[in-house]
């Protein structure tokens, strides 16, 4: 059996939503991905002061969302290990796991932008591809700043892609949400659902994403 290409696609996905699996879809067609990953952190180490709300339902979300698309598969690495979800540790697992598989991580531009601030980004950046997901027209000045504070040999194997996406946040959905706004055409119907059944972010601020 030949080797398999597939991405990494972490996140809260406090709660998952439209804008998270276009972009992940849109990076899957544009560098050739057989499969995304998607992979709820269970103690985001960006997230400390902000509630996150409890990995069940985040992971149960997550589920909902997926279940109708034979690209993504969940994988719940990150809950199961105790301790902040460290992206670097969570590649170098599934490698170890799964040595038949080449490995690519995606993330945001915003993701992208704040590397230097992850746990062991020098080795991330080292050690597998990492594809930033744009949408089209989105300014990249700030990428060019990057690219030049951080030199080739960071840099060599990070790629950006524009695909376009939905403009939705986290954040504002869970702002929604708390002041009783429908999530329709923002989140699939099965997380919408799941949101108003559990009566998730009544009166519950969160982190950003």
């Amino acid at each position: 059996m030949g080797r398999r290409r597939i991405g990494v696609f972490g996140g809260t996905f406090d709660p998952v939503h439209y804008g998270h699996l276009a972009a992940a879809v849109g990076a899957a067609w544009l560098v050739g991905l057989e499969r995304v990953l998607l992979v709820p952190a269970g103690e985001p180490p960006h997230k400390t002061g902000h509630p996150v709300t409890p990995a069940a339902h985040r992971l149960a979300m997550v589920r909902l969302a997926a279940a109708d698309n034979p690209l993504f598969e969940i994988c719940e690495l990150e809950l199961e290990r105790p301790g902040p979800s460290y992206t670097v540790d969570t590649m170098a697992e599934l490698e170890r796991r799964h040595p038949d598989w080449d490995l690519v991580f995606l993330t945001g531009l915003d993701g992208l932008l704040a590397i230097e601030t992850w746990h062991e980004y020098r080795r991330l950046l080292t050690g597998w591809p990492l594809v930033a997901i744009v949408r089209p027209g989105v300014p990249l000045e700030g990428w060019e700043a990057l690219r030049r504070r951080l030199g080739p040999e960071l840099t060599a194997r990070v790629r950006i892609v524009e695909t376009p996406g939905v403009a939705v946040s986290a954040s504002d959905l869970r702002a929604r949400a708390r002041a009783g706004y429908p999530l329709t055409y923002l989140v699939p119907p099965g997380v919408e659902e799941y949101i108003r059944k559990n009566g998730l972010y009544r009166g519950h601020e969160g982190g950003p994403g």
